[in-house]
């Protein structure tokens, strides 16, 4: 599914029309100290934590209202093909995964059929995607373990998921979340862990600490949407190096130390 416009009823003004951070921060700080959404819209004096309540729900809205509708931007047809598809996009593109995807099922139509192959039969298939060599022997294994343990069906159950080879905790967050429509975790992806650092979500530093922190301040019901809204919002505005400030919904809630425009304080530790 693409993803919807960035743009929005609530987008800022055009980026033509401000200054940068670097020549604007003293003012901005001075002008509008640090600042929360109410649940009226207005913002709220100082003091409140970046994990309140009030404010989270104001960046859950507002990315829904970017964003809402987007899903998994990896190609897939059922859940064998989205965990084969997951095990893949480790340390690679979505898009080159969804290059290499249709020609190793063309080959290999099922878990059944890819539980026959041995791992070196796979590599020139799957080279194009990085660390082919254990990712081929990752998506066999997980092949065998699906047809000798589950029937030829990817399980809908975390330790069973985990079970699998190649699957760690974030894989089966994609599959169980965007398949299943289960809610278990948060996947934290280099999008999720880089925004939710510069939004104050999370001071964690790794994965496991950054979904734990994101579960216990995102409601449940949101995690997988909330986890799907800002891979996007990451890849279209809120990019690793020089993010769209300007252009961002949730630029006043922000306060990121690397912002390239703001109209709030800047917090130094607010890091990505």
């Amino acid at each position: 599914m693409k993803k919807r416009s960035a743009g929005s009823s609530q987008d800022p003004a055009k980026p033509s029309s401000r200054k940068s951070v670097k020549g604007s921060r003293r003012g901005a700080a001075s002008a509008a100290p640090n600042r929360h959404v109410n649940k009226k819209g207005a913002l709220a004096p100082a003091g409140s934590k970046p994990t309140d309540p009030i404010r989270v729900t104001e960046i859950l809205k507002r990315l829904e209202a970017t964003y809402g509708g987007a899903t998994c931007a990896l190609h897939h047809k059922n859940a064998w093909e989205l965990l084969v598809a997951t095990i893949l996009s480790a340390q690679c593109t979505d898009v080159r995964v969804n290059l290499t995807t249709p020609e190793l099922f063309r080959q290999y139509p099922d878990a059944a059929h890819l539980a026959t192959a041995k791992p070196e039969e796979i590599e020139p298939i799957i080279k194009s995607t990085g660390f082919f060599r254990n990712k081929s022997k990752s998506i066999v294994g997980a092949a065998k373990a699906v047809t000798e343990q589950f029937g030829g069906d990817v399980p809908n159950d975390m330790e069973q998921l985990l079970s699998l080879p190649g699957v760690a905790r974030k894989t089966a967050n994609v599959v169980l979340g965007t398949w299943f429509r289960r809610n278990e975790g948060v996947v934290v992806d280099t999008h999720v862990h880089r925004i939710s650092r510069r939004l104050e979500l999370t001071k964690g530093d790794n994965a496991k600490e950054i979904e734990q922190d994101l579960m216990r301040v995102i409601p449940r019901d949101k995690w997988t949407d909330f986890s799907h809204q800002v891979i996007w919002h990451g890849r279209a505005l809120c990019v690793a190096r020089k993010p769209k400030c300007a252009d961002c919904p949730l630029e006043n809630l922000c306060h990121a130390a690397d912002k390239t425009w703001s109209t709030v304080e800047i917090h130094k530790n607010a890091k990505p």
